[in-house]
């Protein structure tokens, strides 16, 4: 379909194009009813423009003659109904000839075009039957000669002016006759221009339908001709085919644009080039495609063909496949070749590519599990005829999941390229790496099965993997977890090896992850318990068998309870007590760590809802709750159904939370400040530490994890070092310290020195149920009850020994004597800080200080490192008895019996 130039739309309409003698008539007065009859009326319009040309030239020649014939003697009376009209006539002749020119300006429609020519002529020709009736009444003249000489030479240039519109012929015959009716009285004249009218009319409405059944008929054809052009140029837009055409030698004599675009010219260029020139033959003998040739015979034998697939002679590497017929004109003379092309080009690259993302990652371009499977069978084939064995690693990224959650899939992506370089560095030579999907990897290592090297290469792995990335301004930092099978030489089987390596990544995982582990038989019942605690733990909270349990926060300074540490129990109905450092690491595998969170989070809450109001929860937050948008509705909603002012609730993060360092956790942060609950940073020193953590965090507590706090008070220890530098930096920064795992009261002591706001340990108290939690936390101090000190290896038997004291010698027993110091069993009171000189029966002197006393006995710190060897039994001859007398009360005697 195309438009005219005024937008109406050509349709093939499918009716004779023969038009009736009343649709002729009012053919051009009427409004077109299609896009046909429009371009028709635009086409008779045309025809107008010399009308007033010719009226014009009619009417000269008219008053020419007049005054040709009778000079400038024509009287003054007849001169104004002479020249007036013929003036007025020539005036409307000009202004329509004006009005024709400047039409198309104002888009005048043809129908308002043919009303206003029907006009024009009207009252020229009115004038002019006056201007003849005013030369009939000249002198020797003859009216009826002079009337009917003028309005019938008007009526003959009407007639070929006016030819092809009816409309213009009816107005002229109309006024002419009645024009000589009205002037003149001959019967001859009025009959004679009445039948030149009519003759006129029926001569314009003869061609005027001739005219509209010929145009019909023409656009019918152009209709056709451009929709069939329409047509070929939507199938070459398309990018599906293109047209050639090549004459009866061979050369072509159309082709489409896009055929001359792949040799980056235009179709012009192309045109009397032989078509077989365009494609490149293949010379060698053994080719397997021989399209090209087999083109040429069709071409030479002028038979159809059909999909034949050639190579394009150009610098790309460019596929057609060519269709053609043979063509011949009516006496059966060849013409040519006439056909359709396709671009096979894309259809070849998009089956390549098909092929290998079908074996290789579309995101990392490693190997995919299919390839990688392909790999490990013909690897284990080669081995059994090379009798060397296989080794396979399944990789498993740590933290993946965290990463993808917080930054998107994009920096996720990033991530698993970047990752997949580091893998590839790795290997090397020794193996193929591929990616099973997610965040896991498998990596084939034919011929490699010495221990020493696989465990290398997976140090190396997790050591690569383990290094900080930096995506699109965001720091990420994840681990791997690698699990090791081998496969012996013509034994091992696909299947049986990627098992094993699996159970080897589990226990991988399940032993804290960035780690490495070789398959043993023992991983197959492990792998099943797992399975199984893994599907109790999912019904654990709906079956009661979660609890939590609270272990006091003490201040230093007085003892006094602060807070509560809420912690989270698993009391199997088979299996007992299960630590939380088993199902805490397979809950957060398996998704449920935000479910046992939020249980932690709401019950400890609505426990601490009836403590006093000074005393404060702590709750900890693990990595994945933290990350979870939701956590700041879930602490909010905890803290409205309890009614617990935010500032009671301590929520502990680890450093773990920082692994994805972006806008999101900075956020999170605020969020939760905004609630206005505290936050520690739990386990300070035991993970990726970095001060810019408690630079940016707002964090009013760091926690000192145990592993720095046990033994800090032993000599050979520098852990008080380090306790020391970091209740320093808190201090700096204006955060409290919690010292973790303080058991005995060297420890406690140390702690109080170096300056910890607060204690948390089984000195103070292990953790309890709720009912326990609330009487210690009614209470208004507790008391430290544990061992003096970190104790050493003892020497479980009582020993005698004498001591003075407050000046009376008084006869004790050493208990759990060790290199440090000793419990005392003794009747006399004595006084923390008493230094004491005891000596031991049989063993001799030793000096030490009470470090804690209680009714009955006390503890005692050596002053130096006490020989347990000295306490070994010695021989004695059996008839001598040796009496000690205590070095102090003076000389030492031998009683013999």
């Amino acid at each position: 379909m195309r438009r005219s130039r005024f937008g109406s739309s050509i349709k093939a309409v499918d009716r004779d194009p023969r038009a009736a003698w009343l649709e002729t008539l009012s053919f051009d007065l009427r409004p077109p009813v299609d896009g046909e009859e429009s371009v028709i009326a635009d086409q008779r319009v045309a025809q107008l423009t010399y009308v007033p040309l010719l009226l014009g030239v009619a009417h000269i020649i008219s008053t020419a003659a007049i005054l040709l014939h009778y000079g400038f003697s024509i009287p003054s009376y007849v001169a104004p109904y002479l020249f007036v009209p013929a003036g007025i006539a020539l005036m409307f002749d000009v202004a329509a000839l004006a009005f024709m020119r400047m039409r198309e300006r104002f888009d005048v429609s043809p129908r308002n075009v043919t009303v206003a020519m029907s006009v024009v002529v009207f009252l020229s020709c009115s004038l002019w039957s006056l201007f003849g009736h005013a030369a009939a009444t000249l002198p020797n003249s003859s009216q009826s000669g002079i009337l009917s000489l003028v309005i019938g030479s008007v009526i003959v240039a009407s007639a070929v002016a006016v030819s092809s519109s009816p409309v213009l012929a009816v107005v002229c015959a109309f006024v002419g006759t009645v024009g000589a009716a009205i002037f003149s009285g001959d019967p001859a004249v009025v009959g004679g221009i009445g039948t030149m009218s009519m003759v006129v009319v029926a001569y314009s409405v003869g061609s005027a339908r001739k005219m509209i059944a010929s145009a019909r008929r023409r656009l019918s054809l152009d209709n056709e001709a451009h929709k069939a052009l329409h047509f070929v140029t939507e199938f070459e837009n398309s990018g599906r085919g293109w047209f050639w055409e090549t004459n009866s030698q061979g050369t072509l004599s159309y082709v489409s644009q896009q055929l001359a675009e792949d040799f980056e010219t235009q179709p012009e260029a192309l045109l009397g080039r032989q078509f077989t020139a365009l494609l490149s033959v293949d010379a060698s003998p053994d080719s397997p495609l021989r399209e090209e040739r087999t083109l040429g015979f069709h071409l030479s034998a002028r038979f159809p063909f059909s999909d034949v697939i050639v190579r394009a002679a150009t610098n790309d590497d460019v596929h057609w496949s060519l269709s053609g017929n043979p063509i011949f004109d009516d006496n059966g003379r060849f013409m040519g070749f006439r056909g359709i092309g396709t671009d096979l080009t894309e259809q070849r690259r998009s089956e390549q590519e098909i092929t290998r993302l079908a074996r290789f990652d579309s995101l990392t371009g490693l190997p995919n599990r299919a390839m990688m499977r392909q790999t490990l069978e013909e690897a284990l084939r080669n081995a059994a005829r090379r009798q060397k064995g296989c080794a396979l690693f399944l990789i498993d990224l740590d933290r993946f999941k965290n990463v993808n959650d917080t930054l998107g899939h994009p920096i996720g992506d990033a991530l698993l390229r970047q990752v997949a370089e580091r893998l590839k560095s790795v290997m090397g030579v020794h193996g193929q790496v591929g990616r099973l999907g997610g965040d896991e990897f498998k990596a084939v290592l034919p011929g490699t099965v010495e221990t020493g090297l696989l465990e290398s290469l997976a140090k190396t792995l997790i050591e690569q993997v383990s290094r900080p990335y930096t995506i699109e301004g965001h720091k990420v930092t994840i681990g791997a977890s690698v699990g090791i099978s081998i496969g012996d030489p013509g034994r091992a089987c696909a299947d049986a090896l990627v098992r094993n390596a699996d159970l080897a990544l589990y226990a991988a995982k399940a032993a804290g992850r960035g780690q490495h582990f070789f398959y043993e038989q023992s991983m197959h019942s492990e792998a099943t318990d797992r399975q199984a605690l893994e599907n109790d733990l999912r019904l654990a909270i709906d079956r009661g068998e979660m609890s939590v349990v609270y272990q006091p926060i003490v201040r230093t300074t007085g003892e006094d309870v602060c807070g509560f540490e809420a912690l989270v129990r698993w009391t199997h109905p088979t299996r007992g007590a299960i630590g939380p450092d088993k199902f805490i690491p397979l809950a957060e595998e398996c998704g449920m760590i935000e479910k046992i969170g939020t249980f932690v989070l709401r019950t400890a809450v609505e426990e601490a809802s009836h403590w006093p109001d000074q005393v404060r929860i702590a709750v900890n937050l693990s990595p994945i709750q933290f990350n979870n948008p939701a956590i700041i509705a879930t602490v909010a909603a905890a803290l409205s159904d309890h009614k617990l002012r935010a500032e009671r609730l301590e929520l502990e993060i680890t450093e773990g939370v920082f692994l994805a360092d972006n806008d999101a956790t900075d956020e999170t942060f605020a969020n939760l400040k905004a609630l206005g609950v505290r936050l520690a940073l739990d386990d300070f020193g035991t993970g990726y530490s970095s001060l810019g953590y408690l630079k940016k965090a707002p964090f009013d507590k760091i926690k000192i994890d145990q592993s720095f706090v046990r033994g800090a008070a032993s000599r050979d220890n520098r852990n008080s070092a380090i306790i020391r530098a970091i209740v320093t930096l808190a201090e700096s920064l204006g955060m409290d310290t919690t010292a973790e795992g303080v058991e005995t009261h060297d420890d406690l002591q140390l702690i109080r020195e170096l300056g910890v706001s607060q204690v948390q340990g089984f000195i103070f108290g292990r953790p309890a149920d709720g009912a326990t939690a609330r009487e210690i936390a009614s209470k208004l101090a507790v008391e430290a009850d544990g061992f003096a000190c970190v104790r050493e290896p003892r020497q479980s038997l009582m020993r005698r020994a004498l001591t003075a004291i407050n000046g009376e010698t008084v006869e004790i027993r050493l208990r759990n004597i060790s290199a440090m110091g000793a419990l005392v069993e003794c009747t006399a009171p004595v006084a923390p800080g008493t230094q004491l000189t005891v000596d031991i029966v049989g063993v001799g002197p030793v000096v030490g200080t009470v470090r804690w006393a209680q009714a009955s006995r006390f503890g005692m710190k050596f002053e130096e490192t006490f020989e347990i060897a000295r306490l070994a039994p010695r021989r004695e001859k059996l008839n001598d008895v040796t009496m000690l007398s205590p070095w102090y009360i003076g000389d030492r005697g031998k009683i013999a019996s």
